[in-house]
């Protein structure tokens, strides 16, 4: 063992009690007090770190991790995802039982969260499913330069927002959200893609991540969870490790 190495203490993790579905929430509640847009990503990895299987993240999910997706969807005001994400996983509006709206009233929650979709272009078909398939219209968050169109283009499919900063014909997140934190949707859930979490990192704006590790290795190609230009080294905290029978990992790590 190296001197840099000595003395670390280290734990092992191992079956402590059954997490019960009704105290799965408590794992993945937002701060209380969110008076600003809280970042929370989600996102699912190989044991060597793929971010897809035959293209598609979901290839790698599981029972365990659709439940932890759908509790962390309901938890949130709004998901945001790229445009890229959108067409390859044939996003949808999210869906949610009687339980699950109730449940968001009573916080004082819209019914069902809003998909926004962050595109520089807008380049999204009227028959894709985010439109379709939704009981609240989806967001698009777009670039300056692009707006005007996008309105006349969505007009009663979606809201089109301009989320442009020095840039006119850029997205800068900063400034998507502060549109949704006027919007009233503090609570950001953003699932995607690789490229859209890696700006998040690199601008600095990631407060959270929930990370499963999926038992299983990919090889190949695929990309990491991950994908931007710049690196910025984001220090994060453990807040749980939950497992499963079929030994999916399910960890969150946030900001202190």
């Amino acid at each position: 063992m190296s001197d840099s190495a000595a003395g670390t203490d280290l734990t092992a993790l191992g079956p402590v009690s059954t997490v019960e579905e009704s105290r799965l929430e408590q794992y993945y509640a937002y701060p209380e007090s969110v008076s600003s847009c809280w970042v929370r990503a989600n996102f699912i990895s190989s044991l060597d770190g793929a971010a897809t299987a035959e293209g598609r993240s979901g290839a790698l999910g599981g029972a365990g991790d659709r439940a932890v997706f759908r509790l962390m969807r309901e938890l949130a005001d709004v998901v945001v995802v790229g445009a890229g994400t959108v067409r390859v996983e044939s996003y949808s509006g999210v869906q949610l039982g009687v339980p699950e709206r109730q449940r968001r009233c009573a916080r004082g929650q819209q019914e069902v969260p809003p998909i926004a979709i962050v595109t520089r272009s807008a380049d999204l078909d009227h028959d894709l499913p985010v439109f379709t398939q939704t009981s609240v219209p989806p967001l698009v968050l777009t670039a300056h330069d692009t707006a005007t169109d996008a309105r006349a283009r969505f007009a009663g499919l979606a809201q089109v927002y301009d989320c442009s900063g020095a840039d006119a014909a850029d997205v800068d997140l900063g400034a998507v959200l502060r549109t949704l934190s006027t919007l009233g949707l503090p609570r950001v859930l953003t699932e995607g893609g690789p490229s859209l979490l890696g700006t998040f990192i690199a601008d600095g704006l990631l407060d959270e991540l929930c990370l499963t590790i999926a038992p299983t290795v990919v090889g190949g190609g695929s990309k990491r969870i991950a994908d931007a230009h710049r690196e910025l080294i984001t220090r994060l905290r453990r807040r749980h490790v939950l497992g499963d029978d079929e030994g999916y990992l399910y960890t969150r790590y946030s900001r202190d």
